[in-house]
């Protein structure tokens, strides 16, 4: 007889080893092998899962086994913890996690729902949807490609969905983050395995406690349905915790005898498959879970979130179009001067502190990734890492953050006159939108000329006696001199350009020109940005008559 799937107690997990070698393992071997060949990382054939996986192995640790304070946290990094102990430490939550069988289900209704089936595959975030299949618009994820899923894929295209969910029709409810939210971890170094960055990423706290399961899992207990104008509030009628396992869709998968048939997902042959699901609509509707510290314990510790103005609501922070890149810094760093941007508390506690006392200033890296949604359409997947430098103390951290906030600022600035003189250029003042795709591509060539510049402004800035008003005058020539190249790449002049057309061009290079050297309006808001001194304009003595 088939036995249910446990994802604490049986391997699922498939992995990579530094060695080159593949397995499958249950959540506490990530420590297994530390000292000759430990695990490096997920080896799902999906992007979304492997983001997914540490999110679910960060909220596991979270959940099971905390440190208590950043000692206890440095004490645990410097001595991991044995497979046997993550055992013990995980083995409370074993009930929460049955896939299938009797009783509660990870991650699906409560009740065995009675609807009509859905197609696996649409599990799947960046699956066609019914509406695009009728109209046959599945141009590039194509339908029919996962008929069925082993139960580790299912399980984590589960955990995926209900984590992301984005909007999804009437009675769809979003993510406890809202649709589609940004991921944001701390890699401390290269080649760092994963019990690393999972270790890097997860926030101080308190073990879970038995008696709260149900508060922390809502599988446990009869679903908040939101139809009924239910509200899961944390403190009202869930645990803090629950803010790694929401829950906000009201689903049921159904499994079947495998029969020698492989997972479509990851070729691994299973004893049992998921081959479609079942969902009501209504489930659970997060509210209040964004905006408070995590020792509040009402945010997730891995997504930045941002408000319009102090008065209003704290949203998520989502992906961009084109991924995340230095232009993003303030908010998913650094905080905005305002605060009205706030980076994650796993970002915000690694450079605060966490970076320092382990020692690894310079070898940080950010992965940010997630899904850009347009409503419940998914754009693509998008997953971007960039350097994160750290300072020695508070003092230069500060000191640092608000020359990374200037340097950002100015480059939005020439951003944004490179891409209007393009316009003037080539169109005319006024003719065409600024966001057409020609001019959206040279606003993206600029951020990408510029990225290494920026990280080495900061990496220098990040060094005690830094000289930063120098920094901040070579950090404009870069500009200047990418906002230039990109100018001159794009609008070219032709022997038989009309004249009118070449005025307009000649024109639009002069504002761009005097713009990066600070000699026009343009310039002095640039030098203000970055508290350079503004050049003094002296008159010229002109010659009296009959001199």
């Amino acid at each position: 007889m088939t036995q249910p799937l446990n994802l604490i107690s049986d391997p699922w997990l498939p992995v990579r080893h530094r060695s080159g070698a593949r397995s499958l393992i249950r959540p506490a071997q990530i420590v297994a092998g530390l000292e000759n060949d430990p695990i490096i990382d997920f080896d799902w054939p999906r992007a979304d899962f492997r983001i997914a996986s540490l999110e679910f192995l960060i909220g596991l640790l979270a959940t099971a086994c905390p440190p208590a304070d950043h000692r206890a946290w440095g004490q645990r990094w410097c001595q991991p913890p044995t497979v046997a102990a993550l055992d013990a430490a995980f083995a409370p939550l074993v009930p929460a996690f049955w896939l299938d069988g009797p009783g509660p289900r990870f991650m699906q209704d409560h009740e065995d729902l009675q609807s009509g089936s859905e197609p696996v595959e649409r599990l799947l975030i960046d699956a066609p949807g019914e509406s695009t299949i009728k109209r046959n618009a599945d141009l590039f994820v194509h339908r029919a490609q996962v008929g069925r899923l082993g139960r580790g894929a299912a399980a984590m295209a589960l955990f995926t969905l209900q984590s992301w969910a984005p909007s999804g029709g009437a009675g769809n409810m979003t993510g406890l983050r809202g649709g589609g939210p940004l991921t944001t971890l701390v890699l401390p170094e290269e080649g760092a395995g994963l019990w690393a960055v999972a270790w890097a990423n997860v926030p101080c706290g308190s073990a879970a406690d038995p008696a709260a399961m149900s508060r922390i899992f809502p599988w446990m207990a009869p679903t908040i349905a939101s139809g009924n104008k239910g509200v899961v509030r944390e403190g009202v009628n869930a645990h803090a915790l629950q803010c790694w396992w929401g829950m906000p869709r009201r689903i049921r998968l159904d499994f079947a005898p495998a029969q020698g048939a492989p997972c479509d997902l990851t070729g691994r042959v299973d004893d049992v498959l998921v081959t479609s699901w079942r969902q009501r609509p209504y489930g659970p509707k997060y509210a209040g879970w964004i905006g408070q510290p995590y020792g509040g314990a009402v945010i997730h510790p891995l997504t930045p979130r941002y408000r319009q103005k102090a008065t209003t609501e704290w949203l998520a922070v989502h992906p961009q179009p084109g991924g995340i890149g230095y232009r993003h810094w303030t908010g998913v760093v650094v905080s905005s001067t305002d605060t009205n941007r706030l980076p994650a508390s796993c970002v915000a506690d690694w450079r605060n502190a966490r970076a320092v006392e382990i020692g690894l200033l310079d070898t940080a890296r950010l992965l940010a990734a997630g899904f850009d949604m347009d409503n419940m359409k998914a754009r693509g997947f998008v997953e971007s890492e960039m350097p994160l430098p750290g300072t020695q103390g508070a003092d230069m951290r500060d000191a640092l953050d608000d020359l990374a906030r200037d340097c950002v600022g100015a480059a939005v600035l020439v951003a944004d006159i490179l891409r209007g003189c393009v316009r003037d250029a080539l169109a005319g003042k006024g003719t065409v939108s600024v966001d057409v795709t020609l001019l959206a591509n040279v606003r993206e060539r600029f951020w990408l000329d510029t990225e290494t510049g920026f990280f080495n402004t900061l990496r220098s800035g990040s060094r005690e006696g830094s000289d930063d008003m120098a920094l901040k005058r070579a950090w404009l020539g870069m500009l200047g001199q990418a906002a230039r190249r990109q100018f001159d790449a794009t609008v070219k002049l032709e022997p038989d350009t009309d004249p009118a057309r070449a005025q307009a061009c000649a024109w639009a290079r002069t504002r761009l020109f005097t713009a990066v050297a600070g000699t026009s309006k343009e310039g002095v808001g640039l030098l203000n940005m970055l508290a350079l001194p503004v050049p003094v304009k002296t008159k010229t003595k002109t010659a009296r008559k009959g001199a």
